[in-house]
């Protein structure tokens, strides 16, 4: 299976329909976006019947091998869509993927929608299986530093422009979420008069649709951008969100970071040691930035509050959890608002 970037499928099925198509990661409007144009691609080629499995811990494998085998009454060409989010089939899944690939045949199209696979989960056999017939595009997340440059092509694919001030405004309001600016998008072409949207209209016409993610609020606070992290966080109260898994998320880091630094104290290189803590690549500039902006006591500390914070949200210290998972997030981010004295003293409280 041939790894295309997302902005390569559409040449590619214009040369050529797979058998299989996987479609990989964790951002719903573009992997929605992809899916449209398989479609797409296969119906021109008449396949007109689709069949949608979704798979769940219940689910039994023989459903896929039975809609690959059955002859239709109304159409000859089938697509058969398997949602899998966990993107692990088991090993029940993982034999009826490969039988399914032993016998593929020119009547059937299989499009796997999938959650984010892990390398050993792209070693596996009924990956590789599927590897043999088609494609597999994986969808990256698009960071905040790239979302201006996202909606500057999504306006111009929609034959509109935007002043800088206007794109800013719309990437503050959407925070992470595409498909909200999508909507927004759509929404301007039908309100615009002109063009051009300005960032007086950009005001008038976006709603507030921001998405907060505790994995996104535990980035912006390694990255250091305190302004960013307390909108997040802030966000992610409005909304209910409890605060155990948000000082887990948090938490989480700090070990990660606690752990490189005693490594690196004892002569471990820095790769070496994110490698040992399951820092993954793509994560450690992240991770360095937050090692050169805060020291080992400091860590120390940290993880002294994370857990003060553990024990104020399940009522066991008279303590506000997310006040204080406000100020964990502030000294992650370099920005201490109490002195470490005043912070040992609150933690004894």
């Amino acid at each position: 299976m041939a790894k295309l970037r997302a902005e390569q499928l559409q040449a590619s099925l214009k040369k050529e329909l797979k058998p299989v198509y996987l479609i990989s990661g964790e951002e719903p409007l573009l992997a929605q976006e992809l899916a449209d144009e398989v479609r797409a691609s296969a119906r021109k080629q008449g396949f007109t019947e689709r069949e949608v499995l979704h798979v769940d811990r219940s689910f039994d494998w023989n459903l896929l091998l039975d809609s690959a085998n059955a002859m239709s009454l109304f159409a000859e060409k089938k697509i058969i869509e398997l949602n899998m989010p966990g993107g692990k089939p088991g090993t029940e899944g993982s034999k009826a993927l490969v039988q399914f690939c032993d016998n593929a045949n020119d009547d059937n199209i299989l499009l796997i929608h999938s959650g984010k696979l892990d390398q050993s989960q792209q070693r596996s056999k009924w990956f590789k299986a599927l590897e043999k017939l088609g494609h597999c595009v994986q969808i990256w997340p698009i960071k905040a530093a790239q979302l201006p440059h996202w909606i500057k092509q999504r306006l111009q694919q929609a034959q509109l422009s935007a002043d800088p001030q206007a794109i800013e405004i719309l990437c503050a309001r959407v925070e992470g979420n595409l498909l909200a600016a999508a909507q927004e998008i759509e929404k301007l072409k039908l309100l615009a008069e002109e063009q051009h949207i300005s960032s007086d209209l950009m005001n008038s016409v976006v709603a507030n649709s921001a998405r907060y993610d505790i994995f996104d609020l535990a980035d912006k606070a390694l990255m250091g951008d305190a302004q960013a992290c307390t909108r997040t966080l802030q966000g992610l109260k409005s909304e209910g969100t409890d605060a155990i898994p948000v000082l887990w998320a948090l938490a989480r880091e700090i070990r990660s970071l606690n752990q490189i630094a005693h490594a690196q104290d004892q002569g471990q290189n820095f790769d070496w040691a994110a490698k040992n803590a399951g820092v993954w690549d793509k994560r450690k500039p992240l991770v360095g930035a937050a090692l050169r902006r805060l020291n080992k006591a400091q860590l120390e500390l940290l993880l002294r509050k994370a857990n003060g914070i553990d024990k104020a949200a399940k009522g066991m210290r008279k303590a506000d959890a997310w006040s204080e998972l406000m100020d964990l997030c502030l000294c992650l981010c370099g920005q201490n608002s109490l002195h470490p004295s005043l912070q040992r003293l609150s933690l004894s409280l």
